[in-house]
This record gives C-alpha cells, sequence and structure tokens, in this order.
C-alpha cells in the first residue's frame, strides 16, 4: 500500500525551543545588527566582512545547540509515512534530528557558495568563512542563504511536494512570510491541514490550530498520527 505523504512546512518557531534567536527576538543575535546592513545583497557589496562576521556567529550558535522534541518528532513521521520537510529555517536542525528529506527554501547556513557560479556549493560544517576564501574558480565564497529581495530556493520541488500530499502540518510559523507562505496553497483540498504555533490567534481556514510550542505539541500530533 502506498504512504501517505506528510509535508512539513516550518519556521523559526521550530528552532526557537532549541535555543536559536528569531528574527523578532529582541534578546538574539539580530538585535544586534540591522537587516539592511547583513541580508542583503547591497550589504555584501558594501561590507562584505561584516556580513561573514554576522553569519559566523549564527553558525557558532548554531553548533551550540541540539534538535527539540519537535524535530525528533518529525523525524519520527518517516516510520509510518512518506515526509517532506519544506523549510523556512537555515539551520540544520532537522537533519540532525533525524529528517532524511529536507528543502531549504531559504539556503542553508552550513553551506557557502560561489559568487559567480551558484552551482558550487560548499559544506562548511560550523567553520568560520573570511574574506578571501575563494571557490575553485577564484571568486570569494559567500553565505549560501537566501538575502532578502533574492529568489527563494528550490520553488517547484516544494510546490509540488505540497501539491502530493496528504497531510499538511504547518509548524513554528504564522505563514506571514511570503512568497514562501503560499506555498501552502498548493496542498489539495483533501488534504488534513494542522498548524502548530503559539503566535497564530486566527489559523487559515480549513488549519485545526493546536496553539502552543512545537517541541510540546508536534510530538502528541506525531503519536496521533502514527496510531492511525
Amino acid at each position: 500500500m502506498k504512504k501517505e505523504h506528510i509535508v512539513v512546512f516550518t519556521g523559526a518557531g521550530m528552532s526557537a525551543p532549541s535555543g536559536l534567536a528569531t528574527f523578532r527576538d529582541p534578546d538574539g543575535i539580530w538585535s544586534r545588527y540591522r537587516v539592511e546592513e547583513v541580508a542583503t545583497p547591497e550589504a555584501w557589496a558594501t561590507n562584505q566582512e561584516k556580513v561573514l562576521e554576522f553569519y559566523n556567529l549564527r553558525r557558532a550558535q548554531l553548533a551550540k545547540v541540539e534538535p527539540n522534541e519537535g524535530h525528533r518528532a518529525i523525524a519520527e513521521l518517516e516510520q509510518q509515512y512518506k515526509v517532506t520537510v519544506v523549510t523556512q529555517n537555515v539551520d540544520n536542525l532537522h537533519e540532525r534530528g533525524g529528517s532524511t528529506s529536507v528543502l531549504h527554501i531559504h539556503g542553508e547556513l552550513t553551506k557557502a557558495r560561489s559568487t559567480i557560479d551558484p552551482d558550487l556549493v560548499y559544506d562548511i560544517g560550523p567553520g568560520l568563512l573570511n574574506p578571501g576564501d575563494l571557490c575553485e574558480k577564484g571568486s570569494q565564497l559567500r553565505p549560501h542563504v537566501v538575502w532578502f529581495g533574492e529568489q527563494i530556493f528550490h520553488t517547484e520541488q516544494a510546490c509540488a511536494a505540497i501539491a502530493d500530499c496528504d497531510i499538511v502540518i504547518v509548524a513554528g510559523t504564522s505563514l506571514q512570510v511570503y512568497p514562501a507562505a503560499g506555498m501552502i496553497l498548493h496542498a489539495p483540498p483533501a488534504a488534513r491541514r494542522y498548524l502548530v504555533d503559539p503566535g497564530s490567534p486566527n489559523a487559515p481556514e480549513g488549519f485545526q490550530h493546536l496553539c502552543g510550542s512545537v517541541d510540546i505539541l508536534l510530538p502528541k500530533l506525531t503519536k496521533e498520527l502514527l496510531a492511525k
């Protein structure tokens, strides 16, 4: 029998219980920088050193945290379902939590890519990325992340997965970030829909809203889905 397909669409609230600061967290790394200074193509053109410093700090922070119970719960769904994770997060906590099919639509913090050939992507893990670090073609390496004003990654793959799903779980995001949030509209009308997020007072039409932290509620939802 063909396995049912679950697509899990995740945002910053997915990683917050692990200790990663969200974009709006007043005490996190982001609070020390203006977005315009570190997360735009213009910032890169103006001050590469500052941009690299910011992402080095984020990479160092990521190395100190672990996947939470929500990440592990998503991975457990693979025991019984085909699972595709579509994430807005640039961390690798889904993979470290056990998920085997993850689409990072905003890029990956632990990778760098060439500034002249976007197909040259390198896994740098928790390491530093500094001025003078070059690709094999001799150009400066940049963080493999999507900056404001750039196109997101894996759009076709993500939309195709969502269009194919039987169940969609939105976790750790209020579906306010576009164009990514618009991908959920590709879910089939018959697909069951869940929203797991503490900050979404009004769930989109058709969603069952589980209001609370992903590390507490996703394990409960996973247990229910695996019992069916």
